[in-house]
C-alpha cells in the first residue's frame, strides 16, 4: 500500500511541476504577444513617419502627430490586452485554489488510505 501512496505522490509532484511550467508558458506567451504588438506598432510608426517626409509645414507636423497617435493607441491596446490576459490567468489560478480547498474539505470525511488517495487526487486535479 505504501508503494501505491509513493506512486501517487510522485505522479502528483510531476503533475504539479507540469502545471507550474504550463502557467509560466502561458505568461510568456502573453508577454510575447505584447512584445510583438509593440514591435509592430513601432515598425508602423517608422513607416508612417517616413511617408510624412515628402510633406512640408503644418501638413508634415499633422502627419507625424497622426503617426504618433496611431503608435500610442496600438501600444495602449497591447498593454490592455496583456493585463486582461494576465488577469484571466490569475482568476483561473484562484478558481483552482478554491476548488482544491473544497475537494480537500470533502476528503476530510474519509480516513486512512482513502483520505490520502482523495487528497492526492485533488492535488492532481487542481494542480496543487
Amino acid at each position: 500500500m505504501k508503494t501505491i501512496s509513493k506512486l501517487l505522490c510522485a505522479t502528483a509532484f510531476c503533475f504539479v511541476a507540469g502545471a507550474a511550467q504550463a502557467e509560466g508558458d502561458s505568461e510568456r506567451s502573453v508577454k510575447n504577444q505584447y512584445d510583438a504588438a509593440v514591435s509592430q506598432a513601432d515598425a508602423d510608426y517608422k513607416a508612417n513617419t517616413a511617408a510624412c517626409q515628402g510633406r512640408e509645414g503644418n501638413e508634415k507636423d499633422v502627419c507625424i502627430q497622426q503617426a504618433r497617435d496611431q503608435r500610442d493607441r496600438a501600444k495602449a491596446d497591447a498593454l490592455a490586452a496583456r493585463k486582461t490576459n494576465l488577469a484571466q490567468l490569475d482568476a483561473q489560478s484562484d478558481k483552482n485554489d478554491s476548488d482544491y480547498k473544497l475537494a480537500k474539505a470533502r476528503c476530510d470525511a474519509l480516513s486512512g488510505d482513502q483520505k490520502d488517495a482523495c487528497i492526492s487526487s485533488a492535488k492532481v486535479k487542481y494542480h496543487q
